[in-house]
């Protein structure tokens, strides 16, 4: 009885060093965010709501959240418009060079983002879509649709595919039983990819620092070139919002199907 009460209590403190060595590095900078100096440091001289207030009244900070939120939004609702139709072929179809297909859908995965950027940046800079709406956009669906792909794809695992075939028995049309039968079953994918999608797209850094420049510039590359002249708790409280952002994300991601299941392949 002591042996087992000794190693559980064990295992407690050996959990509780591991996550507070984990999470040690946000603790630090949840601290300094309410610091009252005009750089960073720790421990902090004082607390204040004024680094938090400094985020939202920065004017390139403003404009980095709307450009990262419009491009973000619009990655999410074309990746949602592409992912459907792929995950629905690459799960309810079986036809020649599906494996091709779907190894197409996930390459971009495989392959390093600052790779993908180079290869964007050329590709975009004679058209010209460096610099826009649409170049952000396009670059950011490479990195989204796979996750999109995935998570519908687990959704659709779980739903009985007999259900769409008494529909169609029954005399309903493909995109009846696609509107009462298979929407239904796979709105939790629907729902936890768009999630993904739209922090991925809200949160990459490398790609788009290969196409965006001056007149379109998401937030990530607004804070890098924030930090190249100067550093203070600002940039510490948007960090900390940054992260609710991210764990709001995660636990909706959650609660509609699941983390293992979404990033299941």
């Amino acid at each position: 009885m002591k042996a087992g009460l000794a190693a559980r209590t064990g295992w407690a403190v050996l959990l509780t060093v591991l996550y507070l060595f984990l999470l040690a590095p946000v603790i630090i900078v949840l601290i300094v965010s309410f610091d009252t100096s005009t750089f960073l440091r720790f421990p902090p001289e004082g607390f204040s709501l004024e680094p938090y207030r400094q985020v939202f009244a920065n004017p390139d900070f403003q404009e980095g959240i709307k450009v990262s939120a419009i491009t973000a939004a619009t990655t999410t609702a074309l990746a949602l418009a592409c992912g459907i139709p792929a995950a629905l072929a690459l799960s309810r179809l079986r036809f020649r060079g599906r494996g091709a297909v779907e190894a197409a859908f996930l390459s971009p995965l495989l392959v390093p983002n600052i790779v993908l950027g180079l290869a964007l940046l050329i590709l975009f800079a004679p058209i010209p879509l460096t610099d826009t709406y649409w170049g952000l956009i396009l670059a950011h669906l490479g990195v989204t649709i796979p996750y999109v792909v995935r998570t519908i794809s687990a959704a659709l695992a779980g739903a009985d595919p007999r259900a769409e075939e008494a529909a169609r028995t029954l005399g309903a049309g493909p995109f009846t039983v696609f509107r009462r039968i298979t929407l239904p079953a796979i709105r939790p994918g629907l729902f936890s990819g768009g999630i993904i999608a739209f922090l991925l797209s809200f949160d990459e850094t490398v790609i788009s620092l290969f196409v965006s420049g001056h007149n379109v510039r998401p937030l990530p590359v607004a804070v890098l070139q924030y930090v190249e002249y100067r550093s203070d708790p600002s940039i510490a409280a948007l960090s900390v919002c940054l992260v609710l952002l991210s764990v709001v994300a995660v636990v909706l991601v959650e609660r509609g199907l699941g983390l293992r299941q979404s990033l299941r392949s």
